[in-house]
């Protein structure tokens, strides 16, 4: 896995880019995740200190993304790749329903239901 980090008027220390890398390794790479993209920069209001992180996986199928903010940029960091995570993982559950779903007693379940839904039609037009 590719990973680009930007650092939007500072420049990242290489501490905060090890953290980065460490953590993103951290997802599981069976789900053939290309690349990450992860944008850092602060708030805009200098009084109240706030750190944003995004981050862009770049997977087959849409691209996932998320963009969070903390007291810190290892915090926001921490967040977004949580996120990521249970996102990884509703996107690999719901492949795995669609495999299943080609299994030959579902569609003869849909047929079935099918059938059904086409008496109930023509009873309605009929009476």
């Amino acid at each position: 896995m590719d990973v680009i980090i930007q650092s939007l008027g500072f420049k990242h220390s290489a501490e905060l880019e090890g953290y980065i890398n460490e953590k993103l390794e951290k997802l599981k790479p069976g789900d053939r995740i290309i690349r990450a993209n992860v944008t850092l920069f602060q708030g805009p209001d200098r009084a109240t200190p706030e750190d944003y992180c995004e981050i862009r996986l770049e997977v087959p199928g849409p691209d996932l993304f998320v963009k969070e903010h903390a007291a810190s940029f290892e915090q926001s960091v921490d967040a977004c790749v949580d996120i990521l995570a249970t996102q990884l993982k509703k996107a690999h559950d719901k492949q795995i329903d669609r495999k299943h779903r080609s299994d030959p007693n579902d569609i003869l379940t849909d047929q079935l239901l099918a059938d059904t839904d086409d008496e109930e039609k023509a009873s309605y037009n009929n009476g």
